[in-house]
């Protein structure tokens, strides 16, 4: 049933009436868009910053590392004071921010500068984004909010399955040497235009916040240093030789910081004030099955994209361009899927997440079997066509599984809990990709691969690396059936 904007004010939001939302959820979903693009279209870019620039292969790393790590560093507190003082206020701050910070990687004139901004960008996708799940949660309830989340996920699965394709596409016009600027010229006048847009017509009123408004400086502090030590090793791993073991020890210290914030937290609760992350959402079952879910699936999903794009061009030696193009039939397929998910979530609940991993995991593995079986020439159309199949489930994870974490959590809480969702896709982003490229570049290196290897390695690469992402997508999987086991005794 439609929710009218008197349904919506009973949820003790303030009224807004229909057309203000519409445009409001465009902006929403138009920025969520810009940041997720950056997170994929920018690696077919690294080959144009290394002729460019002269970047070794350390910086192009912390070139994508850098952007993952800023963006989950920012995201919880900037969600929590978006809550308590103005989301609105945040978004217009955040997409001023990545739109600068764009110009600035653009013009950077060597490495170290495109390090620095690239991380402020990283920052502000990080200020902007929970700001958008808790402007989501602010307009729309009940069936609106699935079908709003429903066309809110397809535009993460759009974009990041196309974020390749047009990666390539923008360095095919501007060539090798200068190509990569365009990554970042083309989010200028995208920004300008949202800019305007949400400054008009955004709500600028919104649900107060339940008890004491406090930030909670020493928590923020202890969860970034928690984020950071957790981070820092995954992004750091390449698979190469010379990958420094000692980057492991950083895990201890995120052991020592999420130690200290938990009872920091707790005493800090304990004192009638209001902790950075409120643990009660925790308690939820299916808040928190939710996040372990989309933590496990977006370990899965950039990384099989980013080794599905590096067999491509180094094995098969496709341009970057028609490299990308393989992944197109996920997101239109998946976009399609993920709007009927929507409609359809409300009624089916988790069994529709669950049918969904189940069929992202055959099309995965069947992008395995035509990566390494079939003929060359045909190699990538049938990778695309194992892709559309796995298309077909993920519009039934994304979306639906936002709705049914989101679905219990106070609307008042729903940009900080929205926030730790985008964090746990940061975190499993930066695991997954880490482990699955590692192992497809240590398969490489073990097996004597380089420029001139033979297409059996990229084979062996692949596989093994691929391996890793249906583990994970299995571990998704286990974990969904778990949860809609528990639905099931509850009922």
């Amino acid at each position: 049933m439609s929710t009218s904007p008197s349904t919506s004010a009973s949820d003790g939001a303030p009224e807004i009436d229909e057309r203000t939302k519409r445009r409001a959820f465009i902006i929403c979903v138009a920025v969520a868009a810009l940041t997720i693009l950056d997170l994929s279209k920018v690696n077919v870019g690294l080959p144009s910053i290394e002729a460019s620039l002269g970047a070794g292969p350390s910086e192009l790393q912390s070139i994508v590392a850098g952007y993952a790590l800023a963006f989950g560093l920012a995201l919880v507190p900037a969600g929590r004071i978006g809550d308590i003082a103005s989301r609105r206020t945040m978004f217009l701050i955040g997409v001023s921010l990545f739109t600068l910070t764009s110009l600035a990687c653009a013009l950077a004139p060597n490495t170290t500068f495109l390090l620095i901004f690239r991380f402020l960008q990283g920052i502000a996708a990080g200020i902007q984004m929970p700001q958008v799940i808790g402007l989501l949660q602010q307009l729309f309830q009940g069936a609106e909010r699935a079908r709003a989340f429903g066309t809110f996920g397809a535009t993460i699965g759009l974009s990041t399955a196309f974020g390749p394709t047009i990666g390539g596409l923008l360095i095919f016009v501007g060539g090798e040497q200068d190509g990569w600027r365009l990554l970042f010229w083309m989010n200028i006048p995208l920004g300008i235009a949202l800019l305007f847009f949400a400054a008009r017509l955004l709500p600028r009123k919104q649900m107060a916040p339940s008890g004491p408004a406090d930030l909670d400086p020493v928590g923020i502090a202890l969860l970034g240093g928690a984020i950071l030590t957790l981070m820092l090793p995954f992004v750091l791993t390449t698979g190469g030789p010379t990958d420094d073991p000692r980057r492991w020890f950083f895990l201890i210290g995120a052991v020592a910081f999420a130690a200290a914030f938990t009872l920091w937290e707790h005493r800090y609760a304990d004192r009638g004030k209001t902790p950075v992350v409120r643990f009660a959402l925790f308690k939820l079952g299916s808040y928190r099955n939710g996040l372990l879910i989309a933590t496990a699936y977006f370990a899965a999903l950039p990384a099989t994209f980013l080794l599905t794009t590096l067999y491509l061009q180094q094995g098969l030696g496709l341009q970057a361009v028609f490299a990308g193009m393989v992944t197109i039939p996920f997101a239109l397929v998946s976009a399609v899927t993920a709007s009927i998910g929507g409609r359809l979530v409300e009624k089916r609940g988790r069994s529709l997440v669950v049918t969904g991993l189940a069929v992202v995991l055959v099309g995965f593995g069947l992008a395995v079997l035509a990566a390494t079986l079939s003929p060359r020439e045909l190699t990538p159309w049938l990778m695309a066509a194992a892709l559309a199949v796995a298309g077909l489930g993920g519009g039934f994870v994304i979306s639906p599984n936002q709705t049914l974490t989101l679905a219990d959590v106070p609307v008042s809480e729903g940009g900080v809990a929205g926030s730790m969702g985008q964090l746990g896709q940061r975190i499993g982003t930066a695991i997954g990709v880490a482990a699955a490229s590692s192992t497809f570049f240590s398969t490489l290196y073990a097996e004597g691969g380089g420029s001139d290897a033979g297409l059996a390695i990229y084979h062996d690469s692949y596989r093994n690396g691929l391996l890793v992402s249906l583990s994970l997508i299995a571990v998704a999987l286990v974990l969904g059936i778990f949860d809609l086991r528990q639905r099931v005794k509850a009922a």
